[in-house]
C-alpha cells in the first residue's frame, strides 16, 4: 500500500490574488491535485484567485454545489442535498489521498472560517494526515476596505452569520462592540432590522466583494436590499477606532445637578441643524429605555439590556449603578444622588424629547421598587406623553438571593420594602402581619439603612407572634458581588444586627424546608414545595400545581422604597 496523501487546506484570502499567502502558494506548487468548489455556473472565485499558479499537470477536482440558495427536490431538502454532497466530494477527494496524492483544498478567505472546506477536513481528518494554511479573511479584508480599526483595547469582536434569527442577531449585536455579519444576500433585510433594533444601524457599512476591482463601500443605510450578493458582509466597526470619537475619547460623567444647564437649553450639546429658513430644526424624537442591570456585574445582566446600554447616548441613574456601566466612546453618563427619583426621571425624558436615546440604569430589575415607576409616573404628565418610553426587566434581588440557596420561592410569595421613606412604618408592620397570616414566603427588601436600624428586630418580633421560632431565614449581603456573603438561620435565631442596607432577607412559609443533601453542612439546601398540604389530596389541583411552572411577574408594591430606590443584591445598597 503506498503511504497516504495530505489534505492542505489553503486560505486563498478575500480576493485579490495578490493576498495570497507564500504559504498558500507554495502549497498549491507542491500539490499534486488542486480541489475548488463552485455553483452550478461553474466559475470558482478561489480557483480564480490561483489561477496564475495552477500547472498543466495538476490534477482539477470541481466540486459543484447541488443547490445555493435555490430550493431542492432532495427528500431531506436543502440539508440533505448538501450533506449528500459532501459526503460525495470527500469520497472523491479520498481516492486521491488513499493514491498518495498530496490535495490542496482551496476556501476563499480563512479554511476555517464559514468555509465549505470545514465540512470535508471533519470527515477526512480521521482517516488521512491533514494540515491549514491560514488565509486572509473577508473580515479583516472588510476592515482595510474600510479603512477602520475593527477592535481596539478592550474591545470585543463579534463574527456572526446573517442566517441568525432576527432576536438572537439583535441580542448579539447590542452587546458586542464591534461586529461583522456574513452569509447576507437574501438575509440583508433580517440583518437590517436586527441591526435598527439592536440600535446600531446608523454605524453599519456595507463592504461588497473585498480587495477585488468591484469593491463596493458604503454606508449599510444606502444599500438596495435586492442588490446584495453573498460575497458581502455589514461591519459595525469599533467606536474607540471611530475617527469621531478621537475628539473626545473619555467624555466625563456629569450628575443631574451638573447637567440643570442642559435641562433649560443653555448648554451646547453638539452642532445645531437648522431648517431651511435658517430656524432651528424640530430635534428627532429619541426614547427612554428603563433598564435592569440584574444584581451584580456582567454576568446577570441579560443581552436586550445589554442592546440597550450599548445604543444609548445617554445613561441616567443612581450614581452607584451608572458606574457599573462601562462607557462606550461617545456615550455621557448622568449620575445622581439616590433620593431625586423624579428629577431623575424629568431629566432623563428631557434628554429624549432632544433626540438622545436615554437609558435608565436601576440595579436588579427597574419595576421592582425601582426607577420604572419613577420614569413611567413623570412620563404619564401631558409634556411627556409623546416621548417613548419602555422598561426591560432584569434579575431581582429576590431571585438571585433565593438562587444560592435553593428555592425557598417555589411556592406563593410575597415581597415587602421595610422602607417607611414612603409609607408609615405601620402600614409595613400591616403588610408583613397579613402576609404571615397567609402563610406566603416574604422577600424583605430594604430591611435596614444609616437612619433604620430597628425596625428589623420589630418585624421579627411581629412575625415570631404569628410564625414558629423555626421558620427558615435567608440572609443574602451583597449577592453577585465579590464580598457576597449568604448565610441560613431561622426566626428564632435572627440577630437584626447583621443587617445592612446591602442585605436582603427571605422569610420561609410553614412549608418551606431547610434540608440536607449530603453529610456536608454545605450540601443543605432551602425550597418550599409547590404543593400545599391542605390541598394536596384533592386532584382539581394538580393542574395548578403543575402549571404553569414560572413564578409571576414582578409587581412592585411601592413607587419608590429607600434609599437609594433602584434593587441591588451586590454593589450598592438595597432595593
Amino acid at each position: 500500500m503506498s503511504t497516504p496523501g495530505t489534505l492542505v487546506g489553503v486560505g486563498v484570502g478575500p480576493g485579490d490574488p495578490d493576498l495570497l499567502t507564500l504559504a498558500a502558494a507554495k502549497a498549491i506548487a507542491e500539490a499534486d491535485v488542486v480541489a475548488f468548489h463552485s455553483a452550478r455556473h461553474g466559475r470558482s472565485v478561489a480557483r480564480g484567485i490561483v489561477a496564475k499558479h495552477l500547472r498543466p499537470d495538476h490534477i482539477e477536482v470541481h466540486l459543484v454545489y447541488p443547490v445555493t440558495t435555490e430550493t431542492s427536490e432532495h427528500p431531506g431538502g436543502y440539508a440533505g442535498a448538501m450533506a449528500d454532497f459532501y459526503d460525495e466530494a470527500t469520497e472523491r477527494l479520498a481516492e486521491h489521498l488513499a493514491a498518495g496524492q498530496t490535495v490542496a483544498l482551496l476556501a476563499e478567505g480563512d479554511p476555517f472560517v464559514h468555509s465549505s472546506h470545514q465540512h470535508l477536513h471533519s470527515r477526512l481528518a480521521g482517516r488521512f494526515p491533514t494540515r491549514v494554511i491560514p488565509g486572509i479573511s473577508s473580515i479583516t479584508a472588510a476592515g482595510a476596505s474600510l479603512g477602520r480599526p475593527l477592535v481596539e483595547a478592550t474591545e470585543t469582536l463579534a463574527v456572526l452569520p446573517g442566517t441568525l434569527p432576527e432576536e438572537e442577531l439583535a441580542a448579539r449585536l447590542g452587546e458586542a462592540d464591534t461586529a461583522v455579519v456574513m452569509k447576507l444576500g437574501r438575509t440583508f433585510g433580517r440583518v437590517r432590522d436586527a441591526l435598527v433594533r439592536a440600535g446600531r444601524w446608523e454605524e453599519a457599512w456595507y463592504v461588497e466583494r473585498a480587495s477585488t476591482p468591484d469593491e463596493r463601500v458604503l454606508p449599510a443605510s444606502e444599500v438596495d436590499p435586492e442588490q446584495v450578493p453573498y460575497f458581502s458582509l455589514l461591519v459595525v466597526p469599533s467606536r474607540v477606532g471611530d475617527p469621531a470619537s478621537k475628539r473626545d475619547p473619555s467624555p466625563a460623567a456629569t450628575t443631574a445637578d451638573d447637567s440643570a444647564a442642559k435641562e433649560t437649553g443653555t448648554e451646547e450639546t453638539g452642532a445645531e441643524e437648522t431648517g431651511t429658513e435658517g430656524a432651528p430644526a424640530e430635534p428627532t424624537m429619541g426614547e427612554v429605555t428603563v433598564v435592569g442591570l440584574g444584581p451584580a456585574g456582567p454576568l446577570w445582566l441579560t443581552p436586550e439590556a445589554k442592546a440597550a446600554l450599548s445604543a444609548a447616548t445617554d445613561l441616567v441613574g443612581y450614581t452607584t449603578y451608572v458606574r457599573r456601566v462601562p462607557l462606550r466612546p461617545g456615550q455621557v453618563a448622568h449620575d445622581s444622588d439616590n433620593k431625586v427619583e423624579s428629577e431623575r426621571a424629568e431629566f432623563a425624558l428631557d434628554l429624549a424629547r432632544r433626540g438622545h436615546r436615554v437609558a435608565v440604569v436601576s440595579s436588579g430589575d427597574p419595576g421592582v421598587f425601582a426607577m420604572a415607576s419613577a420614569v413611567l409616573e413623570v412620563a404619564c404628565e401631558p409634556e411627556y406623553a409623546h416621548v417613548p418610553v419602555r422598561v426591560l426587566p432584569g434579575v431581582t434581588a429576590a431571585h438571585a438571593a433565593a438562587s444560592r440557596v435553593g428555592a425557598p420561592l417555589g411556592h406563593d410569595y410575597a415581597t415587602i420594602s421595610l422602607s417607611d421613606r414612603l409609607k408609615p412604618f405601620e402600614v409595613v408592620r400591616q403588610r408583613v402581619r397579613a402576609t404571615a397570616q397567609a402563610d406566603l414566603a416574604i422577600a424583605l427588601y430594604n430591611p435596614a439603612s444609616k437612619e433604620r436600624t430597628w425596625q428589623v428586630g420589630v418585624v421579627r418580633d411581629d412575625l415570631l407572634a404569628i410564625r414558629d421560632p423555626q421558620t427558615p431565614v435567608i440572609v443574602a449581603r451583597a449577592v453577585g458581588a465579590p464580598d457576597e456573603r449568604v448565610s441560613v438561620t431561622t426566626l428564632g435565631e435572627l440577630d437584626p444586627g447583621v443587617v445592612d442596607m446591602r442585605t436582603l432577607l427571605i422569610i420561609g412559609s410553614s412549608q418551606t424546608l431547610i434540608a440536607q443533601r449530603g453529610a456536608d453542612a454545605a450540601d443543605s439546601v432551602v425550597y418550599t414545595p409547590r404543593r400545599y398540604p391542605d390541598l394536596a389530596t384533592d386532584p382539581s389541583t394538580d393542574a395548578q400545581a403543575d402549571a404553569p411552572t414560572d413564578t409571576q411577574a414582578d409587581a412592585p408594591t411601592d413607587a419608590q422604597a429607600d434609599a437609594p430606590i433602584e434593587q441591588t443584591a451586590g454593589a450598592g445598597p438595597t432595593q
